[in-house]
């Protein structure tokens, strides 16, 4: 009995560290989570000079300028109102530089609609989103549908900085503003945790059992 014994404690401390362990994750995604909302909500400062994607994702900023040039259209959809388009055009500041403003969420509908360029002042949150990867189609430049935010292909197709402004305030002809939140980053550590600590359960009564087993064929 030892043997089996030795091999359903081990199997079982194993599983427990396993649910502890996503505790401590569990913990660690929430602060990390507490500090991007901290950030989205910040006062918004000026644009930095240079923006960094990994030391000003997320910072909030406040910008003066005006929208130029064409619009692009990133297939997206929202509760309660279905597929649609963010919206992303070029944005000069009034200091000259050349920047990508994400206006916001129009429905299928809107989108032929004629949005002229003009003055504007944005408070939104710089971002960087990880939206490719292998399976991401190419963006159909004929028909100016782009299947996620990729923020240097399309800084290269309207001539500006490598650098997103998200809008978090409305930027006016019928474009509802679709701010960065922490919506979309998963936080399932709980889950796991229980379902670690729910097999060490299963494992131990496995052991019980079979160590019962063989002790009444041994009797």
């Amino acid at each position: 009995m030892i043997v089996p014994a030795l091999f359903g404690l081990l199997g079982t401390a194993l599983l427990l560290w396993l649910g502890f362990w996503q505790l401590e994750r569990l913990e660690w995604k929430r602060g990390f989570l507490e500090a991007i909302e901290a950030r989205i909500g910040a006062a918004p400062a000026a644009l930095p000079a240079a923006p960094d994607p990994t030391r000003d994702r997320f910072a909030a900023v406040r910008i003066s300028g005006r929208i130029e040039g064409p619009e692009i259209h990133v297939l997206a959809s929202r509760k309660k109102v279905g597929p649609g388009y963010r919206v992303i055009t070029a944005f000069v500041t009034d200091d000259g530089r050349r920047i990508l403003l994400d206006r916001g969420f129009i429905p299928v509908s809107a989108r032929e609609r004629i949005r002229p360029a003009r003055p504007l002042v944005v408070v939104g949150n710089l971002h960087w989103p990880d939206e490719t990867d292998s399976f991401t189609p190419p963006p159909d430049l004929a028909a100016n549908i782009w299947f996620a935010r990729n923020v240097g292909a399309m800084a290269e197709a309207l001539g500006t900085e490598p650098v997103l402004v998200i809008a978090a305030s409305d930027t006016g002809d019928g474009i509802e503003p679709f701010p960065v939140s922490t919506e979309g980053i998963p936080n399932d550590h709980l889950n796991y945790a229980i379902t670690w600590f729910l097999l060490a359960a299963v494992w131990l009564g496995m052991t019980g059992f079979l160590l019962w087993r063989i002790k009444r064929r041994s009797n």
